[in-house]
């Protein structure tokens, strides 16, 4: 690796590790501040019609072709580390369902794929472990 390669990455990876670090930001501030939140993203808090379920849609699409894409790429790390994290946001959405409807088959959906999703994420390592070698 050249000089000029070796200062590329370094840039490159300094920049998606501060977007990661704000989009993670954001999500906290989505939580602790649902209504000033979601004003700055541009949703109006009196009547937010469709715009919330238009932006998890986004972004259900985006993780979902990702997923997709380290999958077809079959870099094994990133799909044990994708279905490790989207475990937690799983049992976390269960947590929002039964904390708001109540109801059983959205709690049970959320439960079920939170269970697919932690059962997959260490037979995706394995993949990872056993391509390194």
């Amino acid at each position: 690796m050249n000089r000029r390669t070796g200062r590329h990455a370094k840039v490159v990876f300094w920049l998606a590790i501060a977007t990661g670090v704000v989009l993670s930001l954001i999500g906290v501030r989505f939580l602790l501040q649902p209504e000033s939140a979601a004003s700055f993203f541009g949703i109006d808090p009196r009547n937010p019609g469709f715009a919330p379920h238009a932006a998890i849609a986004l972004r259900d699409l985006w993780l979902g072709l990702l997923l997709v894409a380290f999958t077809v790429l079959r870099d094994w790390r990133a799909v044990a580390l994708w279905l490790g994290l989207a475990t937690l946001v799983c049992f976390g959405d269960a947590a929002i369902a039964a904390s708001s409807s109540g109801r059983a088959l959205s709690i049970a959906f959320h439960s079920g794929s939170g269970l697919f999703c932690g059962i997959l994420a260490p037979l995706a390592w394995r993949l990872s472990r056993s391509s390194a070698r």
